[in-house]
């Protein structure tokens, strides 16, 4: 029997991205690597909202995954949970680790998209330098370790593209020359912040 891995969101798109990531690495393994749950199919219904008050991505990160594992009351299972946002330089790294309550958490992105843009209206596309970063907690018997990356681009003039979700429309990716709403899930889980990490967690799992 597989070893469940419980994966600590109710962010549906990134259950998705994450089943993704790993379900390219069991195809290239040749055998899953384990069976990959949400909340929902476990029965959990916390509000990782009320935990995510950390002043960082780690502490963030840490209490949902904490808070998840202690919930499920099962030892042998193993808890991830992601934390993530958007860092821009030209606003003072805003809007950092309150991305996902960046004016408000039922705001819809385009208006976010909208404010942001506006106050970066006369700065030159040399100096829009920005980073996604994403930090995964991992839980194990009650032992949590942290895995943090990120990726480097620029914040274009206007959103573009509908794949991905939150911050993706406006962030372009040097590397391919369009913004992360563009790729595809594969090509984003190779190279994006939230890919890295769990390639660093695979490796950890290993």
């Amino acid at each position: 029997m597989m070893q469940r891995l419980i994966i600590a969101t109710k962010n549906e798109c990134k259950i998705n991205e994450i089943k993704r990531f790993f379900e390219e690495v069991a195809i290239n393994g040749e055998r899953p690597l384990f069976n990959i749950l949400s909340l929902g199919d476990v029965g959990v219904d916390l509000d990782l909202e009320a935990v995510e008050d950390g002043a960082t991505f780690e502490e963030n990160a840490t209490k949902k995954a904490i808070a998840v594992w202690k919930a499920l009351d099962d030892e042998n299972c193993i808890v991830l949970a992601d934390d993530s946002g958007l860092e821009i330089d030209a606003l003072g790294g805003e809007p950092g680790v309150d991305s996902a309550n960046f004016m408000g958490r039922e705001t819809p992105y385009q208006l976010r998209f909208d404010k942001i843009l506006d106050d970066m209206r006369n700065v030159p596309y040399d100096k829009r330098n920005a980073r996604f970063v994403c930090v995964m907690a991992v839980v194990i018997k009650s032992e949590v370790s942290t895995f943090k990356a990120t990726i480097e681009g620029k914040i274009v003039d206007k959103p573009t593209g509908c794949s991905g979700f939150g911050y993706d429309p406006i962030f372009c990716v040097p590397e391919f020359n369009c913004t992360s709403a563009e790729l595809s899930l594969t090509q984003k889980n190779k190279i994006s912040h939230r890919g890295k990490a769990l390639q660093m967690v695979v490796e950890h799992l290993k």
